[in-house]
């Protein structure tokens, strides 16, 4: 079984910097593309970022030049850091991964930004 468990939400005021975390646990044998999606209260869960095993990386429009994915792959970790965050960011943010050819989801975590 393969966990992924995220880390790093919290509140921030408007113009702030959040990292977040998603650590993959369990048996591993690959890890493919893993990525950050969102979803605000009453709205779709959409993609954030993505990041493939190459290091290609694939941003949502309204956060590009704002967020930065990256991974560590010696850790099965992937990264979101998140400046210049602004109130419509508010969301519960969900990493998502294609680990040993299967998707898996982490349970999320709550990002919260103040005007």
């Amino acid at each position: 079984q393969v966990q992924l468990v995220e880390s790093g939400g919290g509140l921030v005021q408007a113009g702030g910097s959040l990292r977040l975390s998603c650590a993959a646990s369990g048996r591993i044998f690959s890890i493919n593309s893993m990525g950050w999606y969102r979803q605000a209260p009453g709205k779709q869960r959409e993609l954030v970022a993505i990041i493939t095993s190459s290091g290609y990386t694939d941003y949502k429009d309204s956060v590009k030049g704002r967020f930065t994915i990256s991974r560590d792959n010696a850790k099965n970790t992937v990264y979101l850091q998140m400046n210049s965050l602004k109130p419509e960011d508010t969301a519960v943010y969900y990493c998502r991964g294609i680990v040993s050819g299967y998707e898996y989801w982490g349970q999320g975590t709550q990002v919260t930004v103040s005007s």
